[in-house]
């Protein structure tokens, strides 16, 4: 009976083990849960523009009673568009990455990882670009105030996800990812798609609508 017991052991940790790796991790939790708080977090942001935008008289709002040229950022277009697209490629470079650690390929790991991370430098480069053209400050009507507002906070958590990157592939590097433990891979990976996707929510906000 004891060898018996004994021969069962290893079977049964290795079931428990198999079992808690079905779980949730806690980085992965942990991400989901601040990525809740920061839906929140934007949806009341959304909401007070489209407050502010559907209550207004005329939108943009007029300035000396006539239209203000430096509102009309429907001429920015091409440049928005194209940080959209590029917003929008770091998410798939990102999938790659994770793809790709998950399986155990850390050179393509490392590589999409690396473009994730330049794409993401570029969008916020291109935002600043655009800031300094654009005319408008934030003092400038509620329109100013909710563009910048928005924008701005969203490219607060661009910069947060590029600092992420960065730990991400500097962990990378020094070796210490792999098929089984990539949990920081796949909870950063969750919070970039879900800055893509405020971005399009956003640009169809604000230069679509």
């Amino acid at each position: 009976m004891a060898l018996s017991t004994s021969a069962l052991a290893p079977h049964a940790a290795t079931d428990a083990h198999a079992h808690a790796r079905r779980g949730i991790s806690n980085p992965i939790l942990g991400m989901i849960l601040f990525i809740a708080s920061e839906v929140m977090f934007f949806a009341g942001l959304f909401a007070a523009y489209f407050n502010v935008r559907f209550t207004a008289a005329h939108w943009p709002p007029l300035v000396n009673e006539a239209p203000f040229e430096p509102f009309q950022i429907r001429n920015e277009m091409v440049l928005a568009a194209i940080l959209t697209a590029v917003l929008v490629l770091s998410s798939v470079t990102m999938q790659m990455a994770v793809w790709a650690i998950r399986r155990g390929d850390r050179t393509a790991f490392l590589r999409n990882t690396g473009v994730t991370l330049v794409l993401g430098l570029a969008f916020l480069t291109g935002q600043v670009y655009d800031y300094l053209h654009l005319g408008f400050g934030i003092t400038d009507t509620a329109f100013g105030s909710t563009f910048y507002t928005l924008t701005g906070f969203h490219g607060a958590h661009v910069l947060g996800g590029t600092i992420m990157l960065s730990v991400v592939l500097y962990r990378g590097l020094a070796g210490q990812f792999s098929a089984r433990h990539h949990d920081a891979v796949e909870a950063t990976s969750l919070y970039w798609h879900f800055v893509d996707v405020v971005w399009i929510v956003l640009f169809s906000s604000l230069y679509l609508l």
